[in-house]
């Protein structure tokens, strides 16, 4: 286990992917209401856990869904309204959550890799050292922002997808085994 894993304290902040991570990613389709949202087994008990290391956690999510007019703002709002409820009810906490509504092809997006949402929360939490956070998600580009920004990185492959191993510091095959790796 790389050496940063005994580091981590409530100092450190963790930005958490949503799609694919927190919640089953419906193939080629987009969670338009809380009815197509489903979390992935032991994702509210990972948090728990992950919420007692980390100081911050913070969900960044590319929701191009709002771009293309299948969904608004406010469906998606909902949506994490009801993520953080669930998560505050089983006992863990999601601090904020920042969304990108931009589509892949417009110029200039904030979608990941690109690390605007990761300097939106550091605006908004100044105390968040990139250095001393982590990125899991599931796609490259996730990995992408966390490298871009100077964050580690953990690779949560629920899809067994392969990425590029120089993109990760580490790869478990759910956020669940991540956070028992931290339990320790």
């Amino acid at each position: 286990m790389p050496e940063f894993l005994h580091e981590i304290d409530n100092s450190w902040t963790l930005f958490l992917d949503r799609d694919g991570v927190i919640n089953k990613r419906p193939p080629g389709n987009y969670i338009k209401t809380w009815e197509d949202f489903e979390f992935l087994p032991g994702v509210l008990e990972s948090i728990k856990i992950l919420a007692r290391k980390f100081g911050r956690i913070i969900i960044v999510t590319n929701q191009q869904g709002i771009g293309k007019g299948l969904m608004t703002h406010e469906d998606l709002q909902n949506i994490h309204r009801q993520i953080q409820t669930a998560i505050s009810k089983n006992g863990g906490r999601i601090d904020a959550i920042y969304y990108c509504p931009d589509l892949a092809t417009d110029t200039d997006n904030c979608r990941k890799p690109a690390v605007f949402m990761a300097i939106q929360a550091k605006k908004d939490f100044p105390e968040i050292d990139f250095s001393k956070s982590i990125m899991a998600g599931d796609t490259p580009s996730d990995m992408e922002f966390g490298r871009n920004a100077g964050m580690r990185t953990v690779f949560i492959n629920t899809n067994e997808e392969s990425v590029n191993p120089e993109l990760y510091d580490l790869e478990f095959s759910n956020l669940d085994l991540f956070a028992k790796t931290l339990k320790h």
